[in-house]
C-alpha cells in the first residue's frame, strides 16, 4: 500500500528546521505484514528528543529513515502467527522490541533485549527485514516503529494492547515519555514513600518522572530547569521546590534546602551539565539515575572516591527498566484514576506536515511534549 511518511535523508541540518526541512513528507510503499507483524493505522505520535537527536546527528542512525517512535494507533491487519490482536484493537508502540528468548529478556529486562537492540541499530524490524520502500530504495525503520506516518508495519513484540477509552494523543505518551520517566522512578530507583527526589530537566520524560515521584509518595520533590513556564507547571504537578538551572548557585541552594542533598536525583535532559548537577545534589548514600541519551562522544566525570567514601550509586535507566506489556496498562490505569495526570504534559499538537516546526519548538526547549495527530 502507498502511505505518506516523514523521511530523514540527512542528519545535522541546521535549525531552524522550518527552513532547512530535514523531514520530508514522502509517498512510500509499505509492504503487508509478514509473520509476527501487524499493520497499524497511526493516529498519534509524540515528538521526542530521541527523534531530535537523530535529526541533529547526536544519535547517529542509518539513512534514509522514517522517523517517529512514541506512537499509538489501530490494528488494521495481522500477519501470520499473530493470534492475540485483531483489527480494531487499540495499541501503543514500545520502541524496543523484545524477542523473549535472549538472556536479558529471560531475566525480565526486555528493555535490554539483544536482538531488539541490533535491529534498532540496523534500522530494521525485529525480523531483520524492512517493509518500507521508495521505488527500489529501502527506507529504514526508526526503533521498529516509524510512527511519523499514516500507517506502519510493526513487530507484534513492539505492541501493547490498550483500552480504547483514552484519546490517542494522550495514550501515545505512554509509549516513551511516561514509560521512561515513571519507570525510572518506580522500577529503576524504586523510590520509597517519604524519600526526597530531584528531577533535572523538565521535558516529557522529566515531568513524567516528577509524576512518578508523586505516585511513589516522595515527601519532597525538587524540579530543576531553565524554562520558567516548565517550573510553574512542575509546581502544579506536585513539585515542592523549583530551581532555575541558569542560577550559578543552584547546586548550593538545593543542597542547603534539602539538608545536604536528595535521596534520589534523576537526570532526564541528556546533557552532561545536567548530569553533573544531578550528581552534585545527591546526598551521601543517595542514588543518581540518568535516563538521558547524550551524544556518544560526551563524557561525564566525577570524583571516584565519592562512590566509596559516600556510598553513592549511579544508575542508567533505559525505557524506565519497564516490561511494557505489564507497565503500560498499569500506568494507564493510574492515569484513568487521576493519579498520573500525564495529559498535563501535552503542550500541543501538530500535523504530519508541521513536524519540522514542531521540532523547532522542542529544540528551543519551549515544549514538554508535542504530539502529531492524524
Amino acid at each position: 500500500m502507498k502511505i505518506r511518511a516523514a523521511v530523514l535523508h540527512e542528519m545535522k541540518l541546521e535549525a531552524p528546521y522550518a527552513i532547512s526541512q530535514p523531514l520530508k513528507i514522502e509517498q512510500l510503499e509499505l509492504d503487508a505484514p509478514k509473520y509476527g507483524e501487524v499493520l497499524v493505522q497511526i493516529k498519534a505520535t509524540g515528538l521526542c528528543h530521541s527523534d531530535l537527536s537523530v535529526i541533529n546527528g547526536s544519535r547517529p542512525r542509518v539513512m534514509p529513515m522514517a522517523l517517529g517512535h512514541e506512537a499509538a494507533g489501530i490494528v488494521v491487519e495481522t500477519g501470520e502467527g499473530v493470534t492475540d490482536l485483531k483489527p480494531g484493537d487499540h495499541v501503543v508502540c514500545s520502541f524496543v522490541p523484545s524477542c523473549g528468548h535472549c538472556l536479558p529478556c529471560q531475566e525480565g529486562r526486555p528493555a535490554l533485549c539483544e536482538p531488539g537492540a541490533q535491529s534498532n541499530t540496523a534500522g530494521t524490524l525485529l525480523s531483520g527485514e524492512r517493509r518500507l520502500h521508495a521505488g527500489n530504495q529501502e527506507i529504514h525503520h526508526h526503533l521498529g516503529v516509524s510512527g511519523f506516518a499514516e500507517y506502519a508495519v510493526i513487530a507484534r513484540n513492539s505492541l501493547v494492547k490498550v483500552d480504547p477509552d483514552v484519546p490517542f494523543e494522550q495514550v501515545a505518551l505512554f509509549g516513551c515519555a511516561v514509560m521512561t520517566g515513571v519507570g525510572a522512578v518506580i522500577n529503576t530507583a524504586r523510590v520509597e514513600a517519604g524519600s526526597t527526589v530531584a528531577v533535572v530537566g523538565l521535558g516529557g520524560v522529566g515531568l513524567s518522572a516528577l509524576l512518578g515521584a508523586v505516585v511513589a509518595g516522595a515527601r519532597r520533590i525538587v524540579a530543576v530547569d531553565l524554562n520558567p513556564n516548565k517550573l510553574e507547571l512542575a509546581k502544579q504537578l506536585g513539585a515542592t521546590d523549583v530551581f532555575d538551572s541558569r542560577d550559578p548557585e543552584t547546586v548550593q541552594k538545593i543542597r542547603a534546602a534539602t539538608n545536604g542533598g536528595v535521596d534520589y536525583a534523576f537526570e532526564t535532559a541528556g546533557a552532561v551539565p545536567a548530569m553533573q548537577v544531578a550528581y552534585q545534589i545527591t546526598r551521601r548514600g543517595g542514588t543518581t539515575v540518568t535516563t538521558g541519551l547524550p551524544d556518544p562522544s560526551h563524557q561525564f566525570s566525577f570524583p571516584q572516591v565519592t562512590l566509596t567514601a559516600e556510598e553513592r550509586t549511579i544508575k542508567g535507566s533505559y525505557v524506565g527498566s519497564c516490561v511494557p506489556s505489564r507497565d503500560i496498562p498499569r500506568y494507564i490505569e493510574l492515569f484513568k484514576q487521576g493519579r498520573l495526570p500525564v495529559d498535563r504534559i501535552l503542550t500541543g499538537t501538530v500535523s504530519l506536515e508541521e513536524l519540522n516546526e514542531g521540532f523547532d519548538r522542542l529544540h528551543k526547549g519551549e515544549a514538554s511534549r508535542i504530539v502529531m495527530v492524524l
